[in-house]
């Protein structure tokens, strides 16, 4: 009996020591990962971030400083030169209203059709939904072209107006198909059928009760939609004659167009490097006029966009 309780007690302790040395050797392994990941996503981060570091600090630096190529991390010569030639444009202003515009309302305008679009297809009991889906997938791979497309427009009458940077692009069949996956997935049928017994309509439960529960998709679709008006500058490089009318992207490239100098055309060497260095200065303050108003959209709805993505993008 002795000798078995002996047994029992060596065999007992080596599996302690084993169960042990198991799970510090996991958690070993587990930190060597973690540190890994750390590394990789770190390095990530400074590719991603040097240059747009490097892009704020020209931008806020002199002339002669970005020639030079003397900025790195911070700015140089503190100067708001490429600002001030930015923001004197007689068009700046303007163009900055009609791109808020053209962003807001075509945005609004995208979700609505995106989302009225999409809760039908979203259905099963809904009539002929593969047909349909195919039909608008279609669109995406066939489209008219760009010449009867501009004679449609012309056709409607809406060549030189505002509608022409808004309607045409009202829906994108895949942010479309993001959305109705995202309530395929995200619809309870238990909930629909006790809306319908308790007398809704389809139209009711689709803005009381569907609507608020797709946050994390609206946010989504509102980013990419607002992002696309914001950077949009073919439709108005085709359709728009008027510049009261031009969207921010036109009137800066107007602007960095006007400041490209003609080494032959200047034989004062100061005049020249002044010249250079204000264009060079003008392509860094640009991207900075240009992008940081819509940058600042992401903080808002950062905690709704990848569930959004996620949710949306497992299966159709």
């Amino acid at each position: 009996m002795d000798s078995r309780k002996k047994f029992r007690t060596v065999f007992r302790a080596e599996g302690q020591s084993d169960v042990k040395s198991v799970k510090l050797k996991t958690a070993v392994d587990d930190m060597i990962l973690y540190i890994i990941v750390d590394i990789i996503l770190i390095l990530f981060v400074l590719i991603v971030a040097l240059p747009l570091i490097n892009i704020l600090s020209s931008s806020f630096s002199s002339t002669r400083a970005v020639l030079t190529g003397k900025v790195f991390l911070l700015p140089v010569d503190f100067s708001l030169e490429g600002y001030k030639a930015v923001f004197s444009h007689r068009l700046i202003v303007s163009a900055y209203r009609n791109t808020i515009f053209y962003t807001t309302v075509g945005t609004l305008i995208n979700l609505a059709v995106t989302m009225t679009c999409a809760y039908p297809l979203s259905r099963k009991d809904f009539p002929m939904r593969k047909f349909f889906t195919v039909f608008f997938t279609f669109t995406m791979f066939f489209s008219g072209g760009l010449i009867p497309t501009y004679i449609l427009m012309t056709q409607i009458k809406f060549v030189n107006t505002i509608w022409a940077m808004i309607i045409p692009g009202a829906m994108s069949v895949y942010n479309m198909i993001l959305a109705r996956t995202f309530l395929s997935n995200s619809t309870i049928q238990s909930l629909y059928d006790a809306a319908q017994i308790d007398g809704c309509s389809d139209a009711s439960y689709f803005f009381s009760i569907l609507l608020p529960l797709s946050k994390p998709i609206i946010a989504v679709l509102t980013l990419y939609y607002a992002v696309g008006h914001w950077n949009s500058y073919f439709n108005a490089l085709i359709y728009l004659n008027d510049e009261k009318l031009y969207p921010l992207q036109i009137v800066l490239r107007q602007i960095l167009v006007m400041n490209q100098i003609d080494a032959s055309d200047l034989t004062d060497v100061e005049e020249l490097i002044a010249r250079q260095g204000l264009a060079d200065l003008l392509k860094y303050s640009l991207i900075v006029v240009s992008t940081a108003p819509i940058l600042c959209v992401y903080p808002f709805i950062q905690k709704y966009f990848m569930k959004g993505v996620m949710i949306g993008s497992l299966k159709g």
